[in-house]
């Protein structure tokens, strides 16, 4: 039986793609709108974001915020806004009755930088955003979201790569219609994980079955996911034996039942939760 891999494997000349290429996005636009997963609020950001993308302003959005624990929620938004200066903004993977505060905050946010560019004399233009964060945090359906009541593509800006196209949320912002990818690069093997849980990292990477075992070790003391699975003790053995999943010789499926317990995490059918802890 070939070993199973219980380390996340990083590939270096992909992360340095997906680093040049953010860059030059980053030349385009005067406020960056930081997409995350409310369930990570930590693990699903950049060690080094504030390097990454300089002196632009930037939005924080909590995403999937509706597969969290809302008391845990609002902590953190109070210390991201204290950590970061940014301000929190949360959002939910289904609906949009939390759009217009973020497209109001992204035109405050890029003020600074219209009125500096009218101080030179030239004519005021409408705010340029784009939205960044690692894979699968919800950038493109926030983008989608922002996008259906205005279909209006700008095109290429003057002096812009002719491949970005723009699209008109309001006459006072202009939006890049593709977003930013933020390598997952991390050195953290115990952050790695938790982005293996929610799909941030390419399954390439890991096995499902230690990154099933380490997520059923986090909510090894939650009554409901005991009960959800029908067993005191969470273990990929008892939960394969209690869905009758046996393979010849009578051995539980571990490998079926890692898929399952991971999708069934990653659907919300295990509860709310938020897997990082506030900092102290």
């Amino acid at each position: 039986m070939a070993k199973e891999k219980t380390h996340i494997h990083w590939y270096p000349g992909h992360i340095a793609k997906a680093e040049r290429q953010l860059k030059e996005k980053l030349n385009l636009v005067d406020v960056i709108i930081e997409v995350r997963d409310a369930r990570l609020p930590l693990s699903s950001s950049y060690a080094n974001i504030e390097k990454l993308l300089g002196d632009k302003p930037r939005l924080l959005l909590l995403n999937k915020a509706d597969l969290t624990d809302k008391d845990e929620l609002k902590k953190w938004v109070k210390y991201l806004k204290e950590s970061t200066e940014c301000p929190v903004l949360i959002t939910e993977a289904k609906g949009s009755k939390d759009l217009s505060a973020v497209v109001k905050s992204a035109i405050e946010l890029s003020e600074p930088k219209i009125q500096a560019l009218m101080a030179k004399g030239l004519l005021r233009r409408p705010a340029r955003a784009m939205v960044v964060g690692m894979p699968n945090v919800g950038k493109s359906s926030v983008i989608n979201k922002l996008t259906k009541s205005s279909k209006t593509k700008t095109g290429a800006k003057a002096g812009v790569t002719r491949q970005q196209q723009w699209v008109r949320i309001n006459p006072k912002l202009d939006l890049l219609d593709t977003p930013g990818i933020i390598p997952t690069r991390q050195d953290n093997q115990e952050q790695a994980v938790k982005l293996a849980f929610v799909s941030s990292v390419s399954e390439n990477a890991y096995s499902p079955e230690p990154v099933a075992k380490a997520l059923l070790e986090m909510l090894r003391d939650d009554n409901f996911v005991k009960e959800y699975y029908k067993t005191d003790v969470l273990t990929l053995e008892n939960i394969a034996l209690k869905r009758s999943w046996i393979l010849k010789a009578e051995q539980p499926d571990t490998e079926r039942t890692a898929i399952y317990v991971l999708k069934d995490f990653r659907e919300g059918r295990l509860g709310k939760f938020i897997l990082d802890e506030v900092p102290q």
